[in-house]
């Protein structure tokens, strides 16, 4: 069907028209009439003309998920909408529209090819996934502001750029433009020579030496805020986020009113300091051995992956090898028969052919079986130790997690002692430091601080156990959902090879019935 590879004219948003002239636009006689018999599939079109069809608004190119060149130019067009599935778009051309906004291309990130000229664009910007951006057309447009194109600098594979007949450009623009963006090669559609390139960036050094020191500035936050997120993510991925640090002990904290006015008291200080550095150091503990635990677990995966892969070769070795044994055998036998006019000959070797089919469908068959038996027993293995590493793993976070309580159950008779001893102080009148006067209104009598006191640990064993339970119940729900996965992946593929060997199967037997007739 190469005939899709070529440029289409059709309204948007006409299935019916759309058909139609890609039929038309098709191969004529017999590779038409088959085309046409075996359907239309928009997926494998490739390059589609829109371009004069008076089209107000981008829509219904869903289908067209293998595009890779679209010319929507010279319409009326006034918004960059409904393009996130052509994901493999390289050349987009929306000039002469009414556009005003750059928007809507953040999932075209294979782009290379952009035309937006003659629009009413006044800003540059949207266009932060466009790594691959090698050619920009913006001229006609209404940009005013010259830092514009500073924004550009982010595009490191661009070349070749159009800005003329914005407001901006005019007097000596482009010793601006060449200065700030040193890789262009073209400008306006005219090459830029060493030499301005040089006289340019030497007329705005101070200015570039200022922006750089700040993209410097900029990329160090970026690739900080890069390693945090992909920390958060292996984190998650190890059961273990929000516990490193002091992030599960503050949390203690986040609900509990009472608590922290209570571990200021002078007498809590250095038993509040002493629990939050053991607590904390337990979390640690647990976040280390979940992270080695996350690699052991994803070397344990690597080692399935590569024992399935290793398999499924073999099996397509040996698979091919006596496809290939049979083609050979046929075409011996085919050629054999050119040479015989006997048709009780031909029927007979016909019939030998047919029968060594068969056996060749036994054989595939065979090898298929014994994979999938394979696999079964390799996936049963797997899950096996998932599971044995899945209990252990519970097993010991339950431990620690114990201990974290334990240790909140040694603060908390801690603080009741404290507070009883303070309170009895208050009722005689005998306490000498003076209470701020939020810690005052909790001492007004024993059932008052008793209550403050147990609600304060109360509320720190419910956030212990909450964080308990979600690593337990995360850690038995990924396990299970990986293993469906498994299961569901080897029946698709499973029947996936099944139907391959039957319709191999097929096709020999309908080639053989047509030299049959044609013999006949």
């Amino acid at each position: 069907k190469q005939w899709y590879q070529r440029r289409v004219a059709i309204t948007a948003g006409d299935e019916g028209l759309l058909k139609q002239c890609i039929e038309e636009q098709g191969p004529a006689n017999e590779a038409g009439r088959i085309a046409k018999k075996e359907g239309l599939d928009f997926s494998e079109v490739e390059s589609l003309r829109l371009d004069f069809k008076n089209i107000l608004k981008i829509d219904n190119l869903w289908f067209f998920t293998n595009l890779v060149k679209l010319n929507l130019d010279n319409n009326i067009i006034e918004k960059i909408q409904n393009l996130d599935s052509l994901v493999h778009l390289e050349w987009l051309d929306l000039s002469f529209n009414n556009i005003e906004k750059i928007e809507g291309l953040d999932k075209l990130t294979k782009l290379k090819d952009l035309t937006l000229y003659n629009n009413q664009i006044s800003c540059l910007e949207n266009m932060d996934n466009l790594d691959n951006l090698h050619v920009f057309s913006i001229g006609n447009n209404n940009l005013s502001q010259m830092d514009n194109i500073v924004y550009l600098r982010k595009f490191k594979e661009l070349k070749c750029l159009n800005v003329a007949g914005n407001p901006f450009a005019e007097g000596d623009y482009k010793s601006y433009v060449v200065a700030h963006l040193p890789a262009i090669t073209y400008l306006d559609f005219r090459l830029v020579s060493n030499q301005m390139r040089e006289e340019s960036i030497a007329q705005y050094q101070d200015a570039i030496d200022v922006i750089e020191h700040n993209e410097r500035d900029e990329q160090k936050i970026k690739e900080k805020e890069r390693k945090r997120i992909a920390e958060d993510l292996q984190l998650r991925e190890a059961f273990v986020d929000g516990l490193k640090g002091e992030s599960l002990f503050d949390d203690l904290f986040t609900e509990d009113v009472d608590g922290p006015k209570l571990n200021q008291l002078p007498q809590m200080v250095e038993a509040y300091d002493l629990y939050k550095s053991k607590f904390c150091k337990i979390c640690e503990e647990l976040v280390t051995f979940g992270l080695k635990e996350y690699e052991s677990r994803e070397k344990e995966k690597s080692l399935f992956l590569a024992a399935v892969n290793k398999a499924k070769e073999a099996d397509k070795g040996l698979g091919v090898a006596a496809i290939n044994e049979f083609l050979a055998y046929k075409k011996k036998v085919l050629t054999e028969l050119g040479q015989i006019s006997d048709p009780r000959v031909i029927d007979a070797k016909i019939s030998e052919l047919q029968e060594e089919l068969n056996n060749v469908w036994d054989v595939l068959m065979g090898y298929e079986l014994q994979l999938a038996e394979q696999l079964e027993e390799v996936n049963k293995d797997f899950e096996r130790t998932m599971s044995d590493m899945s209990g252990t793993f519970t097993e010991t976070v339950q431990n620690y997690f114990t201990q974290c309580r334990e240790l909140e159950l040694m603060h908390h008779d801690k603080l009741t002692e404290t507070a009883l001893l303070i309170m009895e102080k208050v009722v005689k009148n005998e306490l000498e430091e003076e209470l701020p006067e939020d810690l005052r209104l909790l001492f007004v009598d024993k059932d008052t601080i008793t209550n403050a006191v147990n609600t304060s640990h109360d509320l720190h064993n419910q956030k212990i156990d909450n964080k308990e339970d979600d690593i337990i119940t995360r850690v038995g729900n990924t396990k299970e959902s990986y293993n469906v996965r498994i299961s569901e992946g080897e029946v698709g593929r499973n029947r996936h090879r099944v139907a391959e060997i039957n319709h191999f199967l097929e096709n020999i037997r309908e080639e053989l019935e047509q030299y049959e007739n044609l013999d006949r």
